[in-house]
């Protein structure tokens, strides 16, 4: 059987194609937290600053993933250099710690993708 070789391109490609999607959530959030603040200029209902409060915790939150998410890419990035600097191959753990990571940014896109689908709902019933 022949095992597939992995190399340290295809991951550092993924891993700018991910920099980029966290850099443009990370835009996304900025122009959420604007509508948040509109927002609560214009309400004073407190179910309503209830939910603002809600969203602005998520965003907060959602802002920190993020962070992590790009620290653990860069720091990934520096064992990819380290190897190829010394000509080595990366070892196993380390392909499954990319593939694990994969598994996570899926996994956090989909959340993501549902706290918008919520928050356009959210906009559409007060905006």
């Amino acid at each position: 059987m022949k095992t597939a070789t992995i190399y340290n391109s295809d991951l550092h490609f993924e891993h700018q194609q991910w920099k980029s999607e966290l850099a443009f959530w990370k835009d996304e959030l900025k122009s959420f937290n604007n509508r948040l603040k509109e927002l609560v200029s214009r309400w004073t209902d407190k179910e309503m600053l209830v939910q603002l409060e809600h969203y602005q915790n998520e965003f907060i939150l959602h802002g920190g993933v993020i962070e992590d998410l790009q620290e653990t890419i860069e720091e990934h990035e520096m064992n990819i250099s380290k190897h190829s600097d010394n000509h080595e191959s990366m070892d196993v753990a380390m392909v499954k710690n990319h593939v694990q990571f994969r598994e996570k940014m899926e996994t956090q896109r989909q959340i993501y993708a549902d706290l918008k689908k919520e928050f356009f709902r959210f906009l559409t019933k007060y905006m």
